[in-house]
């Protein structure tokens, strides 16, 4: 009894600390100031008059449509539709034999990811005011567009997949069921909010991932407002559900102790 108490313990002090990262994310987005691209542009402008060209910095958030690449939109992959930015994943789902408590052979089905790929090209933001170029860092955005997700039964073919699915099929124990295959995208005019830091270290203005790791970074396709009221809901259920579980377990813990 004692051992699952202080997993218990365990699992709510995780939850406290799930909530401390929510709560800091949300103020950080209640912190930062939401400019127009114009008036970023007006101070790089004022630092590049006072002889500090290249050294512009500024954590905030802009809110705009997604804009492609100057080398134009990218291609999803799998399905060939026009975006600025992607992700694809492979997962194959096969079959396999194991021993249960009572040692008699059973079978179970199992999945396994055999590519996650997120494009990194960058992309620009564009409000009434202006554009400014987003790069993504490889930080998958929040709440893209789902666009594609098939199931294509049966092994793979010759080549392709084959030598990544060799781990987890070359044995006989293992029957390949099939491949899913999954897109999300962003598309281009997509309405996103960026809080980062805009900084023009390579010349036009940019937003990404800042330098210091204590501010934070997010692309969504949802509001500042259903972000914040979003982290409001799991705050508080991280809070307390990690609070219960942690009294729950400590509960436990002494009682498996003293008896």
């Amino acid at each position: 009894m004692w051992i699952v108490g202080l997993v218990l313990v365990a699992v709510g002090v995780a939850g406290f600390l799930a909530a401390q990262r929510v709560r800091a994310r949300r103020h950080a987005m209640i912190a930062a100031e939401t400019l127009p691209i114009a008036e970023l542009e007006e101070h790089q402008r004022t630092l590049a008059d006072l002889g500090t060209a290249g050294g512009f910095r500024k954590v905030c958030e802009v809110v705009g449509a997604a804009h492609p690449h100057p080398e134009g939109p990218l291609r999803a992959p799998q399905s060939g539709t026009e975006c600025v930015w992607y992700r694809q994943t492979v997962v194959h789902r096969y079959s396999e034999s194991y021993r249960d408590s009572d040692g008699d052979w059973q079978r179970r089905e199992r999945s396994e990811t055999v590519l996650d790929e997120t494009s990194r090209q960058g992309y620009a933001l564009v409000d009434s005011s202006g554009i400014i170029g987003v790069d993504p860092n490889g930080v998958a955005p929040d709440r893209p567009e789902k666009i594609h997700e098939r199931f294509v039964p049966g092994a793979p073919g010759p080549g392709g997949f084959v030598n990544a699915l060799q781990g987890f099929t070359g044995q006989g124990s293992s029957d390949s069921l099939g491949m899913t295959y999954t897109e999300w995208v962003i598309r281009p005019g997509r309405p996103l909010y960026v809080l980062g830091e805009v900084h023009d270290r390579i010349g036009p203005l940019v937003i990404g991932k800042p330098e210091s790791s204590s501010d934070h970074f997010i692309v969504s396709t949802r509001s500042e407002e259903e972000l914040r009221n979003d982290a409001v809901g799991h705050q508080r259920w991280f809070a307390w559900g990690g609070a219960a579980l942690a009294v729950v377990g400590l509960v436990l813990t002494v009682v498996g102790l003293v008896s």
